[in-house]
């Protein structure tokens, strides 16, 4: 069996088969992975895409599946989860992660060491990796006005550093979505401040965020991108799709740019509600609303 040579040839590192990502993803839901590797240094991780490459096994990589709705029919090939890389440096008024390291945890590195710039991220519950992938933002502020560089590790296996011109920024966007490189680390450059008016701010942010969203229940977090010219969540409400159930999945009641899991949802729920959210707003407004939380994996099937 291929696990038994994944195994073999990794001794080390901890490989589940056949493993449930819902154990992992934010909604609480998701199908199988049919191998699950967690890495804890850049060599495991290169050493993993080469054997992965070198069988033609697809590989798939995965933060704090925070943003990320993972289809119920699972992930085949080999899935990476980076949690395990969460190593953060300072040195002058740059902060380096790891990919798995939790960003609210890197804000609040950078807060012990009176660094401003990263304030605006103190409640995104997503890892560093996945801030870079998708330039992750909140309350103003993006990921893209503090990271200078990244080290990823391409799909063939070389190890690069891309500068901030080279990651190619924009709303929700980086070129590691374009060219499929796995972050091994970002540098972060911030400005001196005061540590507790850089703390006094985090605390405001993250009170309003606890105050607006559902942060009580499993969910994707901000499912859509904002619109020109409009609120996704004001959409939703004046379409009359706030509080709408669909299977265990709801749109949330406290703001309905979220939908939660309030009863053992599949992401086949998740799914079917986001596609009748795009498609009434669509016919009422004339607006188009697309995903801001990523979506992966394959449809279920009826036989395995």
């Amino acid at each position: 069996m291929m696990m038994a040579d994944i195994a073999t040839a990794f001794p080390a590192i901890k490989i589940l088969r056949d493993e449930p990502l819902a154990h992992y993803t934010h909604t609480k839901t998701g199908g199988p992975a049919d191998y699950l590797a967690f890495p804890t240094n850049v060599q495991e991780t290169k050493s993993l895409l080469a054997y992965a490459n070198q069988i033609s096994l697809p590989v798939t990589v995965v933060g704090n599946a925070s943003n990320l709705i993972v289809r119920d029919g699972g992930i085949r090939g080999l899935v990476m989860i980076l949690t395990q890389m969460a190593a953060i440096t300072t040195a002058g008024n740059t902060v380096t992660a790891e990919a798995g390291a939790a960003l609210i945890t890197t804000t609040q590195v950078a807060q012990a060491h009176a660094l401003s710039g990263l304030e605006f991220a103190a409640g995104i519950p997503g890892s560093v990796g996945g801030a870079i992938f998708m330039n992750a933002g909140a309350y103003g502020g993006e990921i893209s006005t503090v990271a200078v560089a990244a080290e990823v590790l391409t799909p063939e296996g070389e190890i690069r550093t891309l500068n901030q011109t080279e990651l190619d920024f924009g709303y929700r966007h980086s070129s590691i979505q374009d060219y499929h490189d796995i972050v091994l680390t970002a540098t972060f450059a911030l400005t001196p401040g005061d540590g507790a008016a850089i703390q006094a701010q985090m605390d405001d942010l993250n009170a309003r965020r606890a105050a607006k969203q559902p942060l009580e229940l499993p969910s994707c977090g901000s499912v859509f991108k904002r619109p020109v010219g409009h609120y996704t969540g004001q959409l939703i409400q004046e379409a009359g799709l706030q509080g709408l159930k669909w299977g265990g999945a709801q749109v949330s009641t406290k703001h309905a740019g979220f939908i939660v899991n309030i009863d053992h949802a599949t992401a086949t729920d998740y799914l079917e509600l986001i596609h009748h959210i795009q498609a009434v707003i669509l016919e009422k407004d004339g607006v188009t609303l697309e995903t801001e939380v990523r979506i992966i994996g394959e449809e279920p099937t009826t036989q395995k």
